[in-house]
């Protein structure tokens, strides 16, 4: 029971700081020894992983299935936007292609050539792909899959890497079915029967218990568009999860307040490296911290929260809104330049003279008591971030209902 215990705390203290117990011990000791100077430096250690920490999927199967036109989706994208996937009727990818997210350069999307053609053969496919490379794989079908399907799957839990089935089109079938004359169609029961004929012929090809998801790469807030995305996200481990999440696309408010409650685990982290390097006044607020960390933040969170101007034009293209009307249900001043002049004018951290290191949750980081005061301008930083990040998630709520008309 002990062991359950020590590997229980650690993943509350992973989910809530991206340290593990062991991490903030070791904080807490190298501030004993060598002070706030030495605490900062595995801070920003720390920071730099999150920022340079690599995500590679490999999105594979035969040919014509919709690879391409699922990977502009994950990234945000129209099939003819700048930066997308080439779509084609004909074999388009020969040779494993990267298709870095928008927003997130480190996330990569690795468009394979479709297995079992006359140019790449089943029997030489993962040598020529080169699978180690990849962290999981999305295995595309657009009707029922097949040997082939199950082989790669087979080759790839050698690898011991995750791998998940991708049934696209669903919408394409629907579609069929009505012009066809069904006007009467149980949608459920539909796709209760297309999963089971996709689980059963996986079986039936030696894949046990085969994990299967139904999409529309137009239609994402439909289907298993969003239970894909929790079942690559709750995979992976923690550090990948946390850029994995920050690359959806906003298509509901729940994405939305998952992104902002990864980016709050960086707020105490940058408020300690702007307590630690100086403190410069704001005039106006009776406040000190960092200004050039505290703005490269906000412009970090407004960013990976889809407010900055490509991001929005993005969302606009996809959903067929003016991007006018997305703007219009944000603070203009948070889609401008962000300087100090701002910060001030938004009134971020206004009252965070009464902040208490409590409020920042010394519960699960036990060395932040030990190491700054009321007053300081951790503490300030801290208050103004979560303001901030506060004032950004709203904004980003609104524009998502907006552009998917949520009521």
């Amino acid at each position: 029971m002990e062991g359950a215990s020590s590997r229980q705390q650690d993943t509350q203290s992973e989910n809530a700081t991206f340290f593990t117990m062991e991490q903030l011990n070791k904080l807490k000791s190298f501030f004993e020894e060598g002070g706030v100077e030495k605490v900062t430096f595995l801070i920003q250690e720390k920071l730099s992983e999150l920022d340079g920490t690599e995500l590679n999927i490999a999105v594979t199967g035969e040919t014509g299935t919709g690879k391409s036109t699922f990977i502009n989706a994950m990234r945000g994208l129209r099939n003819n936007d700048d930066g997308a996937a080439k779509v084609d009727v004909i074999e388009a990818t020969m040779k494993p292609t990267a298709y870095p997210h928008p927003n997130q350069s480190n996330v990569r999307y690795w468009d394979l050539p479709g297995i079992g053609s006359t140019k790449f053969p089943a029997a030489t496919y993962l040598k020529k792909m080169n699978f180690e490379r990849y962290d999981f794989f999305i295995i595309i079908s657009a009707c029922r899959f097949k040997e082939n399907d199950a082989k790669l799957a087979e080759e790839i839990k050698q690898l011991r890497k995750n791998f998940y089935f991708v049934r696209t089109k669903i919408d394409q079938d629907f579609y069929s079915m009505r012009k066809g004359g069904r006007n009467k169609i149980n949608e459920k029961e539909k796709l209760d029967d297309i999963r089971s004929n996709c689980v059963n012929n996986l079986r039936e090809a030696g894949i046990r218990t085969p994990p299967v998801f139904l999409i529309s790469s137009f239609e994402q807030d439909r289907y298993d568009f969003n239970r894909l995305n929790k079942a690559l996200e709750d995979d992976l481990p923690y550090l990948k999860k946390s850029i994995f999440v920050l690359a959806y696309a906003n298509t509901s408010v729940e994405i939305v307040q998952r992104k902002s409650k990864m980016l709050q685990k960086r707020v105490w982290m940058s408020a300690i490296i702007s307590g630690a390097v100086g403190a410069v006044p704001i005039s106006g607020l009776s406040l000190a911290c960092d200004i050039t960390i505290l703005i490269e933040e906000i412009i970090y969170f407004r960013k990976h929260l889809g407010l900055d101007e490509a991001s929005l034009q993005r969302l606009a293209n996809i959903t067929e809104k003016p991007v006018k009307e997305l703007k219009a249900v944000v603070n203009p001043l948070l889609l401008g330049i962000i300087n100090k002049d701002i910060i001030k004018r938004l009134g971020w951290g206004a009252t965070s003279v009464a902040v208490s290191a409590l409020e920042v949750g010394v519960n699960f980081i036990p060395i932040i008591g030990s190491i700054f005061g009321a007053g300081s301008s951790f503490l300030m930083t801290y208050r103004m971030l979560t303001d901030a990040l506060k004032d950004l998630t709203e904004s980003a709520e609104r524009v998502v209902k907006v552009a998917y008309g949520i009521d």
